[in-house]
């Protein structure tokens, strides 16, 4: 890893309570939480049928479905897709399965993740495209990919699923023992795609060389294990706390400098630096204009506010939050690590008030009490408070548009200064202004072209709107710090 400085005036807490406190945000026990979303989907996620019963020839299976759903749904850019079919043409005939048809899927998710199914299926977040820097580096993930394939690991994960399903499924119905809903869906999700130490090592070995013997630099698989630790830990300094719900690649497939060493002497067998093609200003070409970041149609992030265009409002936490967007709430942990907080929201039906909602039990075990009703920016709204053991609870809900958005806020002690925050939050909710909808604009990859004065620092200034935008900038490009810049050669930058 790269060693970036951590985000300037922010101090972090102890890991261990940073994620106690993340899955106490995301579950909260709510007795609600299984049909509450930020945004439920008004269809079905796309799931490319045509595309998976090309492959196998049957419908697509509940896996598939799940990793789709899990992560945005499909991205939809054929350009992107053929460019990545045609990488994978050229990897198919030098692995160990060449036999074996393989498809690509884009996922509309900017965490930077790749699956495989045994099927042949393969899948690759828009992230991933964003952090590799040329085809070598794209084609080492997707022959990684295959590796765990052509190792039959994929198949030896699905048997090590039905097994834990088998025992969530006893210590649920026999044992009475309850997990919240988000709780286990965030460990189904890991549990697609993680894989075994060794596993990773070994899918490394079969994707360098699959690489190696179709043409690619073999050093790509390195270069992209390297950028993915600096990636992590630049959005762990700027965000905190990785997100439960949509695992990265860090969290499935970890890359330790013992990892990318390995990898590094396994290209050695296949030669020097500069053996092989890296295809940069081909993958550049086929990546520009790629969304990156949050999709604004599922809402997004700036700084410490949540930002919905299409849902038509907007919320700021208090100062020191970091927010994650999961796909069944918006997340968000204190800077001192004491205090987090969860926005969702459920269906509320014509007759019912907001006040009789918030008093209905959202959190199991705990008692609602001080219910009030209210008007926030013109709609209505009521607060609470929930006295739990070890935490306690002050509750929002805000009426728009047939939902009931419920804002919960934790912390171990309700003082009158985490009083104020939460209220000061909860107001802050409103409809969509100008203002917003401009933060929120998408934001997409542009290449550009190195002119003679230009430095790290000038082409990251065209991105500021991005936190260390010029760490940002040196990790998409694959570059060290203090590393001069090329007249005429291409990088990327991100745009709003």
């Amino acid at each position: 890893m790269s060693g970036l400085p951590d985000n300037p005036g922010r101090t972090s807490a102890p890991r261990r309570g940073r994620r106690a406190l993340v899955a106490l945000a995301a579950a909260f026990g709510l007795a609600l939480a299984g049909c509450a979303s930020i945004d439920p989907p008004s269809t079905p996620v796309s799931l490319a049928p045509a595309a998976a019963q090309h492959i196998t020839g049957a419908p697509p299976s509940p896996e598939r479905k799940r990793l789709i759903e899990a992560f945005g749904g499909i991205y939809n850019a054929p350009a992107t897709e053929a460019f990545l079919d045609g990488v994978l043409a050229k990897l198919a005939p030098a692995s160990d399965a060449s036999a074996r048809p393989y498809h690509v899927t884009l996922l509309n998710s900017p965490i930077v993740n790749a699956f495989a199914l045994p099927s042949g299926d393969i899948f690759v977040t828009r992230g991933v495209l964003a952090l590799a820097d040329d085809t070598s580096e794209i084609a080492a993930v997707m022959a990684h990919e295959i590796g765990h394939i052509t190792a039959r690991h994929a198949a030896q994960r699905a048997e090590f699923e039905k097994t834990a399903a088998l025992f969530t499924h006893v210590n649920s119905q026999v044992l009475a023992h309850y997990e919240a809903q988000d709780e286990a869906e965030a460990r189904s999700k890991l549990a697609i795609a993680r894989f075994s130490r060794q596993q990773e090592f070994e899918a490394d070995q079969i994707g360098i060389k699959t690489i190696a013997r179709a043409g690619y630099d073999p050093y790509g698989a390195a270069r992209f294990l390297t950028a993915l630790g600096e990636w992590s830990a630049l959005r762990a300094s700027v965000a905190g706390a990785g997100s439960a719900d949509r695992p990265d690649m860090m969290a499935t497939h970890p890359s330790t400098p013992e990892r990318v060493a390995q990898a590094v002497a396994e290209a050695r067998q296949f030669g020097e630096p500069g053996t092989g093609e890296t295809g940069r200003n081909a993958y550049l070409a086929a990546i520009d204009g790629l969304a990156f970041g949050d999709d604004p149609s599922q809402g997004v992030v700036r700084d410490n506010v949540f930002i919905h265009p299409r849902l038509g409002f907007a919320f700021e936490a208090p100062e020191g939050f970091t927010l994650d967007n999961q796909s069944a709430a918006l997340i968000g942990v204190g800077e001192a690590g004491g205090e987090a907080l969860r926005l969702d929201s459920i269906p509320i039906a014509e007759s019912a008030t907001a006040a009789s909602a918030i008093g209905s039990g959202w959190i199991d075990g705990v008692k609602t009490t001080s219910i009030e009703a209210k008007q926030i920016a013109g709609l209505e709204a009521a607060t609470a408070v929930a006295e739990g053991e070890q935490w306690s609870f002050r509750l929002g809900a805000v009426r728009l548009n047939g939902r009931l958005y419920r804002l919960i806020f934790a912390a171990h002690t309700l003082s009158p200064a985490v009083d104020s925050r939460f209220m000061a939050s909860l107001d802050s909710f409103h409809l969509l202004n100008a203002q917003d909808s401009a933060l929120a604009a998408a934001q997409k990859i542009k290449i550009v072209d190195g002119g003679s004065g230009d430095t790290p620092e000038t082409l990251a200034a065209r991105m500021a709107f991005l936190p260390q935008s010029t760490n940002q900038f040196l990790i998409l490009n694959g570059l060290e710090r203090g590393a001069a810049l090329v007249p005429g050669q291409r990088y990327k930058i991100v745009l709003q």
